[in-house]
């Protein structure tokens, strides 16, 4: 009952981080980003990606360890919903990512002179408030898949 415990509150403490790093994301993803805010949005998204990961493994737990057992997820069409949703949130995130690493390496490059180009910006800011639309839905469906049933 405990570890069931330990692992809702990770899970749930992981989500709300996830939702932090893509607010910090959005805010530091605006035009004139250059030098140092173009780093901390770097660090910020790799965080981003470890914790997704651990928000992975924590809910893998909590399937197979958790009180409800993987036949209440398995029959589940709300989890399957959630989860679908998170794997979309996902692939969104992928451009974004690779867009800030290629920022990074021409930054590198610039001696300092590096401004991302403002279309860039633009394009990136679109993915990051369709992940957080879809985010969204994630605790509905959460909250769903416990009280509506299958």
């Amino acid at each position: 009952m405990y570890l069931d415990l330990l692992l809702a509150v990770l899970h749930h403490l992981l989500a709300f981080a996830l939702a932090a790093a893509l607010a910090a994301e959005f805010v530091l993803l605006r035009p004139g980003l250059a030098g140092r805010d173009l780093r901390i949005l770097s660090r910020i998204d790799g965080a981003y990606g470890g914790i997704a990961g651990a928000i992975v493994v924590v809910g893998v737990l909590r399937v197979f360890f958790g009180l409800r057992g993987w036949e209440f997820y398995a029959s589940n069409m709300f989890f399957w919903a959630k989860m679908a949703v998170f794997v979309a949130v996902g692939l969104l995130s992928l451009p974004p990512t690779i867009r800030i690493q290629r920022w990074q390496r021409a930054a590198a490059g610039s001696q300092g002179l590096y401004i991302v180009p403002e279309k860039d910006v633009k394009d990136m800011r679109r993915y990051l408030r369709l992940e957080a639309a879809l985010f969204m839905l994630i605790p509905v469906f959460a909250a769903m898949m416990v009280r509506v049933g299958y």
